[in-house]
């Protein structure tokens, strides 16, 4: 699966998109196996009780996760998934 990746976490992840091989088929299964490959990510995207931090969304077919079924949501390896770190402005 394809992982667009934003701001700061494209740091992390050395570049724009992320080839990603889940081991399951939910949006929690790609995070996973994105931190097992960039182990950075973690404090950049998870609580200590592995939920999403504030303000980090992910989208799936342009759709907030928030709206589906949160990191359960099922994801296919066709799907278009993104993944946005909390950002200031100003």
């Amino acid at each position: 699966m394809l992982v667009k990746v934003f701001a700061n976490l494209r740091q992390i992840c050395g570049g724009v998109t992320v080839e990603v091989q889940p081991d399951g088929d939910r949006v929690i299964d790609v995070l996973d196996k994105m931190v097992v490959m960039f182990p950075d990510l973690k404090d950049e995207i998870f609580t200590a009780e592995k939920e999403l931090l504030p303000f980090v969304h992910v989208y799936v077919n342009g759709r907030n996760i928030i709206h589906l079924d949160n990191l359960q949501t099922k994801v296919e390896e066709t799907d278009q998934f993104a993944l946005f770190p909390p950002v200031a402005g100003g």
